[in-house]
């Protein structure tokens, strides 16, 4: 579980990291530019990919540790990765279901 909640906070690193590069993309597109965030297209598709599948990934890992948390089983999460998780999660939703 220590493994999947630090896979879980770069996964929502990548979402957050995502966001400002849709951001940054609307509000500086001017007639007709086209051209990327970064200089690395590679690079900024990887990292909005897997800032897409953030959600996916931070809803299991929310799950399972509920689940977990449930039952009294004694997981050696940091308090803060949860919370940062859980608050990330509310950012996911807000953003793919109601601001866009």
């Amino acid at each position: 579980m220590r493994f999947f909640s630090k896979l879980t906070v770069i996964f929502n690193i990548c979402f957050l990291a995502a966001v400002v590069f849709w951001y940054i993309e609307v509000h500086n597109r001017t007639g007709g530019n086209t051209d990327p965030v970064l200089r690395l297209p590679w690079l900024e598709g990887s990292l909005v990919i897997l800032g897409y599948l953030a959600i996916v990934v931070n809803a299991l890992f929310l799950l399972l540790y509920f689940i977990f948390y449930s039952f009294k089983v004694n997981m050696l999460v940091p308090r803060w990765i949860i919370i940062f998780n859980i608050i990330i999660f509310c950012c996911q939703l807000y953003f793919h279901f109601i601001f866009k």
